[in-house]
């Protein structure tokens, strides 16, 4: 019997918003192309999302030569009301968690604002 789970089509548990901050908070230096492939997205679904995330105050970026860098700021709370109280650093905290370690990705997976702080922006 196959072992790989089956295509499902329909809901999914995460946004596609989510996703794509989950990706740079893991890696802040990510392309928009790397983005799109890892999120099975196009490449202007990633730019289009990456536009609301920053007019929504989620993400900020500086350019970087020819590349950009992304920040997420410390303490941003999630949108819903009755998502009230875990922030957006709580939640890619477990979006991006070493599945092989059970320890967050790396220190820019904290989504604060300096990329080398830990999950309570120390």
């Amino acid at each position: 019997m196959d072992d790989a789970a089956p295509h499902t089509t329909g809901w999914t548990f995460l946004t596609n918003h989510a996703r794509v901050l989950a990706v740079i908070a893991r890696d802040p230096g990510s392309r928009v192309r790397d983005i799109a492939a890892h999120c099975l997205l196009t490449e202007r679904a990633v730019q289009k999302i990456i536009a609301d995330l920053e007019t929504g105050g989620y993400l900020a970026h500086t350019r970087v030569g020819r590349s950009n860098r992304y920040e997420i700021p410390s303490g941003t709370a999630l949108r819903h009301p009755a998502d009230a109280g875990p922030t957006v650093a709580d939640l890619l905290a477990l979006l991006t968690i070493d599945q092989e370690a059970g320890e967050p990705a790396g220190p820019e997976s904290a989504g604060s604002d300096d990329a080398s702080a830990g999950p309570d922006g120390s």
